[in-house]
């Protein structure tokens, strides 16, 4: 799904300390009504506070709903929004844990105050992510966006709420029948993407965006592109354009790590340049090509763009842009430089073995175990 809406007011949240102190300010003046989705919900804090602040807004008669995943959020306490529930607020779990559907999860980050104030980007609410992503906290990256696009952001909290329960019959008759938009060159577009939803419409707009692109850059925490996506940036790469890559050198995911670097070397003798983020795990979703900007909660990885619930935003702003790459500088200054005769020089058979064995398992099997529960969903 695209859908192109315009005017939107955005504000960049670089850290954790900044994203969850306005997050907590719209929840806390909001006036009519909450949306709130994510992955993972943690005890602790931000997260308590962030309780309290939905128990003081149903209190004010706002309508709150919390859409949370089952899988992502396992570890969080039945009892954890007894206090949100007793005022009459809306708790619902995304795909109540099954193994015949365990792998298809809600990855989407998003907040929605009073149909106007949104919040996107990849953080979860867990203590993790506080801080400045440097001296604390993992560094990840938000966006406060206040305008029209905050409707087209309630309207795909509502789809995924209203089917929490993952019952697939009537699921993937919406699926099916959700309108496909013409991805269009200017304004700000919503990409949404899930199993069952044909062509994955951010790969597909990627795609678009970098077949004509003069510059790269992307900082992700979990790099896995597809194929077509890598021959892109490596031809763009070899025709002298600007590729760079912001990848996690410490990550909460080893065989991710593991299967990421297992294409270095193909990119680096293509003239991409690879930075390694050293200080803390990287977990942001972050990409700039040209004066298009998406940020939001897709990975550049088999998962995000066949498996998970996605959501991006898509910016074809020149402002914007120039303030993405603003957030990308400051980023490498945190970095390690990865250089071909380095890396190939320093990788022992035993790594690369390892680093083989990873990407088949998350570009292979993953992708195939979750093809076989889809077709069984199907039936």
């Amino acid at each position: 799904m695209s859908a192109e809406v315009t005017g939107a007011d955005c504000r960049w949240l670089p850290t954790g300390d900044e994203f969850f102190a306005a997050l907590l300010a719209a929840v806390n003046a909001a006036t009519q009504s909450v949306c709130f989705e994510t992955y993972i919900y943690a005890a602790g804090q931000p997260g308590e506070g962030l309780r309290e602040a939905l128990v003081n807004a149903r209190k004010r008669g706002v309508r709150v709903r919390v859409l949370i995943d089952a899988f992502g959020s396992y570890w969080l306490p039945a009892a954890f929004w007894e206090p949100l529930l007793s005022t009459g607020g809306e708790v619902r779990l995304f795909n109540p844990l099954a193994l015949h559907r365990l792998g298809f999860r809600d990855h989407r980050k998003l907040v929605v105050c009073d149909d106007r104030v949104a919040f996107v980007g990849g953080f979860n609410i867990t203590p993790e992510y506080a801080g400045d992503g440097v001296t604390r906290g993992w560094r990840d990256l938000g966006l406060r966006i206040e305008g029209p696009l905050a409707l087209q952001l309630v309207a795909a909290f509502e789809e995924m709420f209203t089917r929490a329960d993952f019952q697939h019959n009537r699921f993937l008759r919406l699926r099916r029948s959700s309108p496909r938009h013409p991805l269009m060159s200017s304004g700000e577009h919503l990409l949404l993407s899930g199993p069952g939803r044909g062509r994955n419409p951010i790969k597909r707009a990627l795609l678009r965006d970098l077949a004509d692109a003069g510059s790269v850059q992307l900082m992700v925490g979990y790099f896995l592109p597809p194929l077509r996506l890598r021959r892109q940036l490596v031809r763009l790469a070899r025709r002298g354009g600007a590729v760079e890559l912001i990848l996690p050198g410490k990550s909460d995911v080893a065989v991710s790590l593991l299967a990421a670097r297992s294409l270095y070397r193909r990119l680096l003798k293509s003239g991409v340049e690879i930075d390694e983020y050293q200080p803390q795990i990287l977990h942001a979703k972050l990409f700039i090509i040209d004066d298009v900007v998406y940020v939001g909660s897709a990975n550049l990885d088999q998962r995000s763009f066949n498996i998970n619930y996605e959501l991006m935003v898509r910016f074809r702003s020149p402002e914007v842009a120039a303030q993405a790459r603003e957030i990308f500088r400051a980023s490498l200054s945190h970095c390690r430089s990865i250089s071909l005769e380095e890396w190939c020089s320093s990788r022992s058979l035993w790594q690369r073995i390892k680093a083989r064995v990873a990407y088949f398992l998350l570009v292979r099997m993953d992708p195939y175990l979750a093809r076989r529960q889809w077709r069984a969903l199907r039936d």
